[in-house]
């Protein structure tokens, strides 16, 4: 198994487990649970591979994905009401997916070689785009787009680190590993400490 096979499943993993945790707040049957962790899982990765136009989408080539995701999903059924808080559960789960996920996109976008600009953006849309189904499809405000998060600019930043560490000579091993690193702190430290992006102000129009 390759280092992007093992994060893409560590991402649909993880994903999922959000996915089944936002169905919960939805109060969705068991299969709203396995619908909406699996869209989750491998939405990103999916549009991903679309793009790249790769021999096989990731989870068609691998179905395992899928069950993956539905063991996640089953599981969250279960033991949801245990947590005393799911908004926050799915925010940390959805730092930890998204710190995997973004080197996954940045890995499959690599092995096919693609420039550096299709890298980034590989990388942002494997790390964004399930969650933001997830959000949509539940009737959710995105967490990709709500207020003061660094979310996409996390992916962004994790996908660069990882361009840097290449271009000065590091093993792609490394560079996705750095780049798993930078988008877990820039998320965490949004969650922890509030770390933000300055935000448009409308200034009234001038005479």
């Amino acid at each position: 198994m390759t280092l992007v096979q093992m994060l893409d499943y560590a991402a649909v993993f993880i994903f999922a487990l959000t996915g089944a945790l936002v169905a919960s707040r939805a109060q969705l049957d068991i299969v709203g649970f396995l619908f909406i962790g699996a869209l989750t899982a491998v939405g990103g990765g999916t549009l991903r591979d679309m793009i790249l136009n790769r021999d096989q989408v990731f989870w068609v080539a691998d179905p395992m994905m899928i069950t993956v995701a539905c063991v996640a999903a089953i599981l969250v059924f279960f033991t949801a009401h245990l947590l005393e808080s799911r908004l926050k559960a799915i925010e940390w789960l959805d730092a930890a997916a998204l710190s995997v996920a973004v080197p996954a996109g940045v890995g499959a976008a690599l092995a096919t070689g693609q420039s550096w600009g299709v890298v980034l953006i590989m990388g942002v849309i494997t790390g964004c785009f399930g969650g933001l189904m997830r959000d949509v499809v539940c009737n959710e405000v995105p967490l990709v787009l709500k207020k003061g998060q660094l979310y996409v600019t996390a992916a962004f930043a994790g996908s660069a680190v990882a361009v840097l560490v290449l271009e000065t000579g590091g093993r792609t091993g490394l560079a996705l590993l750095a780049c798993a690193g930078a988008t877990f702190v820039l998320r965490a430290g949004a969650l922890m400490f509030g770390w933000q992006l300055p935000v448009y102000r409308s200034r009234p129009p001038r005479a």
